[in-house]
Order: structure tokens, then sequence, then C-alpha cells
């Protein structure tokens, strides 16, 4: 699966258009677009540092669960409870069934690797509990999920699946 960069605005314009035909398994908060799951807690110890740290370990997966309809992410904001927030400033349009994974820390946004980085070294999640927020541009929301360490990770591996 790839993310697909668009350059023309018309594109941009038709695929937010086309999200009011958003099918029935994407009805919650009318949005086609899903958080798949989240890395919240990075493997090993935390360290923010640009250079040698692991904040890109942390990410937050998004998934177009639609099965026709493509999403341009261009516009739509990412949030936690606290207030941190990551707005996807370029063009990324995700096919039905397509993904993309938030990273934290410095990269280069990567089609081939269905990768954007919020280009901020510091840690985006708490490892206790926090909550994700993902807006459409509209404003409206496409997504929210709460997680507790010790009540949504039963495994304790710091990752989180929803809308599997």
């Amino acid at each position: 699966m790839r993310i697909r960069l668009v350059a023309t605005t018309a594109v941009a314009a038709g695929a937010l258009t086309a999200l009011s035909a958003v099918p029935a398994q994407a009805a919650e908060y009318d949005s086609a677009l899903k958080i798949r799951g989240i890395q919240y807690d990075a493997p090993g110890s935390d360290s923010n540092r640009c250079s040698g740290g692991n904040t890109a370990e942390e990410y937050l997966t998004i998934k177009n669960y639609s099965r026709s309809t493509t999403v341009n992410l261009k516009g739509y904001v990412v949030k936690d409870a606290a207030g941190n927030t990551f707005t996807f400033t370029a063009s990324h349009t995700l096919q039905p069934g397509d993904y993309v994974k938030l990273r934290g820390g410095n990269g280069s946004d990567s089609d081939t690797k269905n990768v954007v980085y919020r280009d901020n070294c510091n840690f985006m999640w708490n490892n206790d509990k926090d909550t994700i927020y993902v807006y459409k541009s509209s404003g409206s929301r496409a997504d929210v999920h709460s997680y507790t360490r010790s009540g949504s990770d039963a495994d304790r591996n710091g990752y989180i699946t929803y809308h599997g």
C-alpha cells in the first residue's frame, strides 16, 4: 500500500467532497479514516533526543477503511489530551485500505514506507494514559480513542490495536 502525494487542489477538493459517501463500516464519526493502532510506548528507555533517541519508534497508524473513497490527509489534525498537535500540511492521499504511520522524530516522508514524520523529537503519547483525537480538515472529528497502560494494553508491549 502506498501514500500518494497529490499536487493539485482540484483532486484534494474532490477527495474531501467524496467523504460524504462514507460506507457503513466507517459510520462512527461519519469518517472513512480511523485509528488502526498506536505504539504509545517506544521500545527501550525513552529518549527524546533528535540524535540517538527513540522518538521515531512511537507511532500512530491511521487507515482508510473505505471500500471506495480516497481520502486526502491535507488539513487533518491529530491531537492528544494535553493538546500536543500535528497537522498534515502536505497532500497525502490514502486509497481505500491504505494506511500511514505518523511517527515522532525527524525523517523523510515516504510513499514506499507509508510514513510521515512529525519533525518533532518530543514524545507525543503518554506511557500511562492518553486520548487520541483525529480531526478532518473541516474540523469535525474523524475518530477518538483513549487508553491506559493497565486497562488497554493487556500484554504490556506498548502497542494497542483499534479498528482491526
